[in-house]
């Protein structure tokens, strides 16, 4: 385990209102301090720590792996912030990016023409952790004369499949 300010805060906060709940028990200042220390490593990592957890939307960050990527498809999330920032796709071809990325999984809807728009790419990104979260993220990735222009991650609210 590493030792980080939030969690010696956030242990401090714990001690504090376990001591003060003790505290409501017995009067004894030491019996007090005592068992609060004792307790409060269990309060702090069987009950605050995964309500943290549930409610904040960490992930971790990766680097991009085209190995990672085809292996682990609901864990691009964790793999799309470093392939926008580094702009790893930009100035590739089309074949390039179906290379490394694999075949699109859909394309987008180009309005004007009423037509899928072959120069627009999409893949799954997957879905974040997290108690509130109902959009799944996705990547599009923009083609201009066979080459990469520009990639954007977007989020679309999650669909499930409607039983007949």
């Amino acid at each position: 385990m590493i030792i980080s300010a939030p969690l010696v805060i956030f242990m401090c906060i714990t001690f504090v209102l376990v001591f003060l709940f003790v505290k409501t028990i017995d009067r004894r200042k030491w019996l007090t301090f005592l068992v609060s220390l004792v307790i409060t490593p269990f309060i702090y990592f069987y009950a605050v720590y995964p309500i943290i957890n549930i409610f904040s939307d960490y992930h971790h960050q990766k680097y991009f792996s085209v190995k990672l990527w085809k292996e682990k498809p609901a864990l691009r999330y964790e793999l799309s912030d470093d392939m926008i920032a580094s702009e790893i796709l930009i100035g590739m071809t089309k074949h390039d990016v179906e290379a490394q990325l694999g075949p699109y999984e859909w394309l987008s809807w180009d309005f004007g023409t009423k037509t899928h728009d072959n120069n627009r790419w999409n893949y799954g990104l997957g879905i974040e952790p997290g108690a509130f979260n109902t959009e799944k993220e996705c990547i599009e990735i923009v083609f201009n004369n066979d080459k990469v222009i520009d990639t954007r991650v977007y989020k679309e609210a999650i669909k499930f499949d409607a039983k007949d």
